[in-house]
């Protein structure tokens, strides 16, 4: 991995040089994603209940968090005709079915290549989609969620009531089936973080993209868990604007280096003193390590998987340690004091 090779003081210029997207390729993914939603707002022809009441960008695209040249968007659709989580669920297949079968009649009028990925099996959450514009060569691989809309319109501040999470609770859904719902509070958790920490953010995710393509016989734990062990890194460790990114960095691997051990969560957006709710995370909590809680979603254990994956992740990360990026003046980088989990 050329990472490996970077001196530790040269981590920023590596970032700046090779992570950050060029300017034409975040247009080219703009211009997708724009003719998708004016598609969905304008020329999809759904039932008389379901119409788009917003698309939302989520994943790195939405965060600002996009590596270079690394192209999947998620793009959330809230439909005014799921009217609860449960009706979601009842609803979600037809309505994947239905945008389907419209983006086969439009699919000469987009003005790009697309194809689209039918879902495979019953059950499935989203509909793929890859596309191309016609005189540009870069692919840009989306996924279309149909979500139920809980939050209403939102601002960058916004903090759900209570009833919300308690709704979401009763659902009993499978632990994050319904995140999809709570995209905008997941971006605006990652988006409200200062430049130099989502530069840290893709260091890792580039780091973890590395790792991922050469164990491709391996699922490894979702990356999701390991931007939210980023983020939490720096809160504990520094918390401010300006900082030494092979510190975070290998601060990073050190907590991956102990996984069995961390148990984390945030009270942004819900809090423990409600009685259904904090009764709900405190259970989660007390699941077998890793727990890493889904700051926008109680529901989900992110770091949910099985332990060879953990551990094969944790033997890279020790490896890393050892690496150029990891060293000064031939010494290991001490990390941030950081503990491995959050006191109830």
């Amino acid at each position: 991995m050329k990472l490996y090779s970077v001196p530790s003081k040269r981590l920023d210029d590596y970032i700046g040089t090779n992570l950050h997207p060029s300017k034409d390729f975040q247009e080219n993914v703009r211009d997708a994603v724009n003719r998708i939603c004016s598609f969905l707002k304008e020329n999809c022809e759904l039932d008389k209940d379901a119409s788009v009441i917003k698309a939302i960008k989520a994943g790195s695209t939405g965060k600002g968090t996009t590596l270079d040249m690394s192209s999947d968007v998620d793009l959330v659709i809230f439909l005014s005709c799921f009217s609860s989580f449960q009706d979601q669920v009842k609803k979600r297949e037809h309505v994947i079915k239905d945008i389907e079968k419209n983006l086969k009649r439009c699919i000469q009028t987009i003005a790009f290549k697309v194809d689209i990925f039918p879902p495979r099996q019953k059950g499935t959450r989203s509909l793929q989609l890859r596309i191309q514009a016609k005189k540009k060569t870069e692919l840009v691989e989306v996924d279309l969620l149909p979500a139920y809309d809980a939050l209403g319109q939102i601002t960058f501040a916004y903090v759900p009531p209570p009833k919300i999470y308690i709704e979401l609770i009763e659902a009993n859904g499978q632990p994050g089936e319904f995140n999809t719902s709570f995209t905008e509070l997941q971006r605006n958790f990652v988006k409200r973080c200062p430049a130099k920490l989502k530069d840290l953010l893709r260091l890792v995710k580039h780091w973890y993209k590395e790792i991922k393509q050469s164990s491709m016989f391996f699922k490894l734990p979702p990356k999701f868990a390991l931007e939210l062990l980023t983020i939490y890194a720096w809160e504990e460790g520094k918390g401010e604007e300006q900082f030494n990114t092979a510190e975070g960095f290998c601060t990073v691997m050190k907590l991956i280096t102990q996984y069995q051990d961390l148990c984390l969560y945030w009270t942004k957006y819900y809090s423990l003193d409600n009685s259904k709710v904090g009764l709900h995370v405190k259970g989660k909590l007390k699941e077998s390590r890793p727990v890493i809680i889904d700051p926008a979603d109680p529901t989900a254990n992110v770091a949910k998987a099985n332990t060879e994956a953990w551990d094969l992740l944790a033997w890279k990360a020790s490896d890393c340690l050892t690496r150029s990026c990891c060293m000064k003046d031939e010494q290991p980088i001490k990390p941030w004091n950081v503990q491995v989990r959050n006191e109830v």
